[in-house]
C-alpha cells in the first residue's frame, strides 16, 4: 500500500468512532505547525485560503488554485487532508463529480460539497440551490466518491443555516436526503444552539461534523464529543487569529506608536523546530 492510499484509510477510520478535531491550515507553514503540535488530520480552510490571495471568502477562488493549494497542503506533512471546496466548483452534478474525482488526484482523502450558489456578481448573495438539484449534486459526488480505488470522505454540508437562506426544519431534511444520496458525512456549520446540534446528531446515522464557532465554541471538545458528533473543524477560526494579530501589531506601530505586541510572538527557533518535526522529519 502506498503512503498517501494509508493516509486514505486512515482518514477513513478516524470517522468511525469517537470524535476528533480537524484544524484547517491555510499554507504549509500552517500545516506543519498544527501536525507538530498533535492534528490527526487537516482541512483546507476557503476563507483562510482566499486571504492569503488578498480575497474576500465565498467564491473567489477557482477550482484550479484550489486543487494547487491542496496539493501544497498534501505534500506539506505526512497527514490525512480534506479539501474545502466551496459548492464544487460547479453548479452541475457532473461538474460536481468531476470535483471529487480531481480532489482524489490532488491527493485529498475527503472533500467537502456545500448547497449554496457562488454566482460570479457579488450582488446576487449566496443562495442555496433548489431542494432536488442539491440533492442530486451530493449523489453524483457521492457516486464519483465510492468509484475511487481507496476511501475518499464526502462530507456534504448545508449551509443554508448559517448563511440564512434557509432555517433548522430544511437542514435537517436536507442532511437526510444526503445521507441518503451516499454522503458520508453531515455538515449543519453555525447551527443556532446546542439543541439543534443535538438534532442534527440525531437526524442521520452517518457521522456528523460540527463547527467550533458560535454555540458550539463554548463547549470543550468532551462535551461536543459527548453529543454524539464525530468529528470538528475550526474553518477559518485560526487563520482569522492571525489576521487580528496583524490588526493589532498595525495599530500598536501606527496609530499608539508602540511595539508591546511584540512581546506575544514565538520564537524563531521554536517555529523553526516544529515546522521541522510537522514535516515529518
Amino acid at each position: 500500500m502506498s503512503a498517501l492510499a494509508e493516509r486514505h484509510r486512515r482518514f477513513h477510520q478516524l470517522h468511525q468512532s469517537g470524535c476528533f478535531v480537524i484544524p484547517n491550515p491555510w499554507d504549509a507553514g500552517s500545516a506543519r505547525m498544527m501536525a507538530a503540535l498533535g492534528a490527526e488530520a487537516l482541512a483546507t480552510t476557503s476563507a483562510g485560503f482566499a486571504f492569503t490571495l488578498g480575497r474576500p471568502d465565498m467564491g473567489r477562488v477557482s477550482r484550479e488554485e484550489a486543487l494547487a493549494h491542496a496539493e501544497d497542503i498534501v505534500r506539506a506533512t505526512p497527514l490525512p487532508v480534506s479539501g474545502d471546496f466551496e459548492n464544487g466548483f460547479a453548479d452541475t452534478p457532473g461538474e460536481v463529480a468531476e470535483t471529487v474525482r480531481l480532489a482524489r488526484e490532488a491527493g485529498l482523502s475527503g472533500c467537502s460539497i456545500e448547497d449554496t450558489m457562488m454566482p460570479s456578481d457579488p450582488a446576487m448573495g449566496n443562495p442555496a440551490y433548489g431542494f432536488e438539484l442539491a440533492v442530486e449534486r451530493i449523489a453524483a459526488a457521492a457516486d464519483a466518491a465510492k468509484s475511487l480505488a481507496d476511501p475518499f470522505v464526502l462530507c456534504a454540508r448545508a449551509d443554508g443555516v448559517m448563511n440564512g437562506s434557509y432555517d433548522m426544519e430544511e437542514a435537517v431534511r436536507r442532511i437526510v436526503a444526503y445521507e441518503k444520496a451516499g454522503a458520508d458525512l453531515v455538515y449543519v456549520p453555525l447551527v443556532p444552539d446546542i439543541d439543534a446540534l443535538e438534532r442534527v446528531v440525531e437526524s442521520v446515522s452517518v457521522p456528523v461534523n460540527a463547527l467550533a464557532a458560535g454555540a458550539v465554541a463554548k463547549l470543550k471538545v468532551g462535551q461536543i464529543a459527548e453529543l454524539g458528533v464525530r468529528r470538528i473543524s475550526v474553518g477559518s477560526q485560526i487563520a482569522r487569529l492571525t489576521h487580528a494579530a496583524i490588526r493589532d501589531a498595525m495599530n500598536a506601530i501606527v496609530r499608539d506608536g508602540h511595539f508591546a505586541p511584540f512581546e506575544g510572538g514565538m520564537g524563531g527557533g521554536a517555529v523553526n523546530e516544529l515546522l521541522e518535526k510537522g514535516a515529518g522529519n
